[in-house]
């Protein structure tokens, strides 16, 4: 027997790595990436979690000018269909990051939209009005963070497609279906 009414359209099922217009992340700033990681899987058993440290995003637009690049750190883990971002900004550069959460604080601060129609997506939120915080580039990737958090209380990210990270996020998804719970909590997530 189907879950779906007669005559409903199935909704799509959120899958890591897979593109749509579903939320697949929700991301947090925090004061210590590894510190924070650990506490998750503590407290949640949320896990394993995959470090990049020290990203230098050297190129991006910060509302709408060109800006010196930021320095951060991210780790990454599965929880069912959403992904948990934690982020650790190390420099003291304004960003998107800091325009919602201050220096030493700890919070939520944004969702993630991953995109094969990228440009119809941003355009999207820049036709309601809302503004872009930053706009960059990983490689090829673009990924761009529009400030919504006036009306949603956070920042949407929107990350265009990519071969290589869908391969990391289909990584991450899948160490959390065969995790142990205990092995190796956190990981380098390129090595």
């Amino acid at each position: 027997m189907s879950a779906v009414p007669e005559g409903a359209a199935a909704l799509p099922a959120v899958v890591p790595g897979r593109t749509g217009p579903h939320l697949m992340q929700a991301a947090f700033i925090v004061d210590d990436v590894e510190a924070a990681a650990q506490a998750w899987t503590r407290a949640t058993g949320i896990g394993p979690f995959f470090l990049v440290p020290h990203i230098q995003l050297a190129e991006l637009d910060y509302r709408g000018q060109p800006a010196e690049g930021i320095d951060f750190s991210v780790a990454l883990a599965q929880s069912g269909g959403t992904q948990i971002e934690l982020i650790q900004q190390h420099c003291d550069r304004p960003s998107a990051y800091r325009d919602t959460i201050a220096k030493g604080a700890q919070g939520f601060h944004h969702f993630c939209i991953y995109t094969d129609a990228y440009d119809a997506t941003r355009r999207r939120y820049l036709d309601q009005g809302f503004i872009s915080a930053v706009d960059g580039r990983f490689g090829a990737m673009r990924f761009c963070y529009i400030d919504t958090s006036a009306a949603l209380g956070c920042m949407i990210e929107i990350v265009e497609e990519d071969a290589g990270q869908t391969e990391a996020f289909t990584r991450i998804a899948q160490a959390a279906r065969d995790w142990d719970g205990t092995t190796d909590p956190l990981r380098p997530l390129f090595a």
